[in-house]
């Protein structure tokens, strides 16, 4: 139950002053203190989610990385059997370069298998940064905006 008390100024307009029976509506300090409680909270938990973020995007960043890494190593060595087939095939006309070139092949095949995982990884991972972390934010930004305009 509200009492209304009224009040006169020394210039003569009048306020109302409107008193809360304590125990049925909180306090401003009560409701202030439940706020900063619920914003600590809230940022902790946006915080926590940036970091899970991150990490995930990290290791898929690293692991396309290390995929497009092995892919160069692999065209390397695959480029290593092309020049021993060309050497082979010129240092004597026995079919020995053709098995040298098939290997190259299948090196190439197996590189360019690495390389369009590991892009796939890292765009995956790409932007390094935490979308979902930003866009919870944003929403409780918005949420919170449209409460206090009530």
């Amino acid at each position: 139950m509200s009492h209304v008390a009224t009040t006169h100024t020394d210039d003569g307009v009048t306020a109302r002053v409107t008193e809360r029976v304590a125990g049925r509506e909180p306090s401003t300090a009560e409701l202030v203190g439940r706020l900063s409680e619920q914003v600590t909270r809230l940022a902790r938990d946006e915080i926590r989610l940036a970091v899970a973020e991150m990490r995930t995007k990290g290791k898929r960043v690293g692991t396309g990385a290390g995929l497009l890494g092995g892919a160069g190593v692999l065209a390397w060595f695959g480029l290593m059997t092309v020049i021993a087939g060309i050497v082979l095939l010129l240092a004597t006309v026995m079919p020995a370069w053709i098995a040298a070139f098939i290997v190259a092949v299948a090196v190439f095949v197996i590189a360019g298998v690495l390389a369009l995982i590991g892009r796939k990884q890292i765009e995956r991972g790409t932007p390094v940064v935490p979308e979902e972390a930003i866009a919870g934010v944003k929403q409780d930004i918005a949420t919170v905006s449209e409460r206090a305009h009530r």
